[in-house]
Parts: structure tokens; C-alpha cells; sequence
């Protein structure tokens, strides 16, 4: 049954990876009348793969805030395009994961939902099968416990991983002391949304935004010769039909604690 609007309660919209021109043009359709028609008061894209399939430029970045984002959460691909890391440090809208350490830009920040509630969104990335950065889970503790005065009751996190067992071991150390879990990275959606036992909203990857008759977002042609016949390809994004991945969440503004998640899933034709 879909969520219900309630008094008290803070609506998020929480949107997997964008994917491209695609990706960007199906939140530039959708997303305004998707905030009115479900009642959201504030909503994050992950947008590391926005700018060509690989990375975020400003340019896309500020198209993403005009579609409707609050916030652009990101990961690995977020320094792709070069020409965007001095940037990071002005524009604190653009997170960049949390435990890579001292590097330019911002792992999280607190911002405002359009009825002025305080929202902090973290993003962290994972370590299995990826680059060995810092640990993310004592990284969030020291956050968590550094800040816990400063940061307000609703706290959001896009988990950037590969793998669901460290997403949901991640979840569940959070479970309680932040509103939200959510993975991203790997553009295939999971089926576990749910409430955890002491009230985090939790799904282990939000999926995509991004052309659905692909291969995680790009185009088939492109990238089967690397299964067929192991030669290297370049990458192009997919074209065709998006599919708009996310998952809705209320939550309780006075304790930060969720009381609902739904899976949102829409065909967008361009």
C-alpha cells in the first residue's frame, strides 16, 4: 500500500545512480511532478555517473539541482571529471564519500527540507572489491559520536558499495542512530527494503536511473565483447526507455527514527 502523508513526519525521496543524458532528461520530466504527486519534501540523486556515464560536471550537477534534487550524493566516479574536484569545496550540495580522508570536498552536510526541517545526509563508500580507503564504519561512528550534538534527529546515508553483505553489516551498525541506509553502485535494484528493528529505513542498493534495455546503464554493443571475447571496450551510454529507481521514506522529525519505505519504479519514455 502506498505511504500516506502525516503530520510530524518528514517525506525523502532517496534516487539511485543517474545514468547519463538519460538519466538527467528522465529527472528533468519526472521529478518536479513526482515531489507534488507524493507529497516529498526533500529528495538526493546519486549523480557520480550523470556526465557521460562516467563522473559529474557542474554544468550536470546544476541540472540535477533544477530538476529537483536538494542534494547529490556520489562515489568512486566522483573524480572522474577533473575539471570538477576544485569545486567540491564551494558547493557543499555535492558530497563526496566521507572516508576518503582529507580531500577536497565534503563527505556530509546539513540541509534544509522545503518545510525548513533539518536534514544531514552522509555519504560513505565501501571497501570490498573497491579502493582501500579509510574504514566507513568507524569513520560514521566517529561522526556519529563527534557530532551527535550538532547533527539533527533526521540523518540520511547513501552507502556507496559493491557488495549487499557489507551493505547490510552496514545498515544494521547504523540501525538506530541514523534515519536512513541506502546502497548504491551497483544499478541493479534489491528487493529488501524494509524497516530494521530499531528504526532505519534500509534497502541494499536503490538501482538506477538510467536507459533499461542496458547493461547497467550502457549500451549493450558496448559492452558484450568484454564477455564474449574479453577485448577492451569504451563505454557508451545506453539509449531507449529509463527507468527511474528510488525509494520513498517517512520519517518521524522529532526522533529521526523511519515509520515507512516504499519502492518507487517508473518507466520514463523520452
Amino acid at each position: 500500500m502506498p505511504l500516506l502523508p502525516t503530520r510530524g513526519v518528514l517525506r525523502v525521496l532517496m534516487i539511485g545512480d543517474a545514468i547519463g543524458k538519460p538519466g538527467r532528461q528522465a529527472l528533468e520530466r519526472e521529478l518536479h511532478g513526482l515531489r507534488e504527486e507524493r507529497g516529498v519534501d526533500f529528495a538526493t540523486v546519486n549523480g557520480e555517473n550523470v556526465a557521460g556515464g562516467m563522473g559529474l560536471t557542474m554544468s550536470t550537477a546544476v541540472a540535477l539541482f533544477d530538476a529537483g534534487a536538494d542534494v547529490i550524493t556520489s562515489g568512486n566516479h566522483i573524480w572522474d571529471k577533473r575539471e570538477l574536484i576544485p569545486q567540491l569545496d564551494d558547493e557543499p550540495r555535492i558530497l563526496r564519500p566521507l572516508n576518503y580522508g582529507s580531500v577536497p570536498g565534503h563527505g556530509w552536510g546539513i540541509f534544509h527540507a522545503a518545510d525548513g526541517t533539518e536534514v544531514a545526509v552522509v555519504n560513505a563508500q565501501g571497501r570490498s572489491t573497491m579502493i582501500p580507503i579509510e574504514n566507513p564504519f568507524s569513520t560514521m561512528d566517529a561522526l556519529l559520536e563527534d557530532g551527535a550534538d550538532g547533527l539533527p534527529p533526521v540523518t540520511l546515508v547513501d552507502f556507496h558499495c559493491e557488495l549487499t553483505s557489507e551493505k547490510t553489516a552496514f545498515g544494521l551498525h547504523l540501525d538506530g542512530r541514523v534515519s536512513a541506509v541506502v546502497g548504491t553502485h551497483t544499478h541493479v535494484p534489491t528487493a529488501d527494503h524494509r524497516l530494521l528493528a530499531r528504526g532505519t529505513a534500509y534497502v541494499s542498493d536503490l538501482g538506477m536511473t538510467g536507459p533499461l534495455d542496458s547493461v547497467i546503464g550502457f549500451a549493450p554493443e558496448t559492452v558484450l565483447p568484454r564477455f564474449l571475447n574479453g577485448m577492451p571496450t569504451r563505454f557508451q551510454v545506453g539509449t531507449g526507455p529509463v527507468i527511474l529507481n528510488a525509494v520513498l521514506i517517512d520519517i518521524d522529525t522529532d526522533d529521526g527514527h523511519a515509520t515507512g519505505i516504499e519502492r518507487v519504479s517508473r518507466i520514463v519514455e523520452l
